[in-house]
């Protein structure tokens, strides 16, 4: 087999579709993801993924809007900062700082809609590139870590197992991006009304604009709720 049999056959097993998974597969790896959330010593674990989420989420927008990233930083404590340069304001700077929060709930609705199009393959592939392409951008130890082992589980799952195998890894990570992108404005709105977390996206978002943080804050939820909402459908096969 020559190399541009070899390179048509990886490009069409990419694009094409796979069949969708028996309805109790998506029910136990949304069972799956709920538990990895749910639970506060499970989410101090996993919440680290929605970090990366977030943190991509930002550096993502503040590049599509013309800005200069500088870099990203993802911390043990599930905290993340992304640097990036352009204009201290306007619709560019609020679209970045907007983009945070929103993240890992757009990115599970994005990915409930490949799944439901049969596109397993192509969404295990694309979170590996999304995963490598943020790898450059790390300027810690601990934020390379992360990544590097999120990025290696979807290569290998994408790589070295069956059918069954990816389905159930792809509808889990989809499923907890949902659920999981539902508990950080919950969390941020709790430190807020203690006080704490006064430089958050909320308030910078709130500083940019007319617009006070609790209206930012509503919007987070909206965003979640219901990406949540629509994508499970989508999921279920609704």
């Amino acid at each position: 087999m020559d190399s541009s049999t070899t390179a048509t056959a990886l490009w069409e097993r990419v694009l094409g579709t796979q069949p969708h998974p028996a309805v109790w597969l998506v029910v136990v790896a949304g069972a799956v993801a709920l538990a990895a959330v749910v639970p506060y010593r499970a989410w101090r674990l996993t919440r680290n993924a929605i970090t990366i989420a977030h943190e991509g989420g930002h550096a993502l927008v503040a590049l599509l809007s013309g800005r200069r990233l500088d870099g990203i930083r993802l911390h043990s404590d599930t905290s993340g900062l992304t640097v990036s340069r352009g204009r201290p304001s306007g619709l560019g700077m609020v679209l970045t700082a907007a983009a945070g929060y929103t993240a890992p709930s757009l990115l599970g609705l994005a990915g409930a809609w490949l799944l439901a199009a049969g596109h397993i393959t192509a969404l295990l592939w694309g979170a590996t590139a999304l995963l490598a392409a943020m790898l450059v951008m790390i300027r810690n130890a601990y934020g390379a870590l992360t990544v590097v082992l999120a990025g290696a589980a979807f290569g290998l799952v994408s790589w070295l197992t069956g059918p069954e195998v990816q389905a159930a890894f792809a509808y889990g990570v989809v499923w907890f991006l949902l659920l999981g992108g539902i508990r950080p404005p919950f969390e941020l709105q709790r430190k807020r009304r203690h006080g704490g977390a006064p430089d958050s996206d909320a308030d910078q978002l709130a500083r940019l604009t007319s617009l006070p943080a609790v209206v930012w804050l509503a919007l987070f939820h909206v965003v979640s709720l219901t990406a949540l909402t629509g994508g499970g459908r989508w999921l279920l096969g609704l």
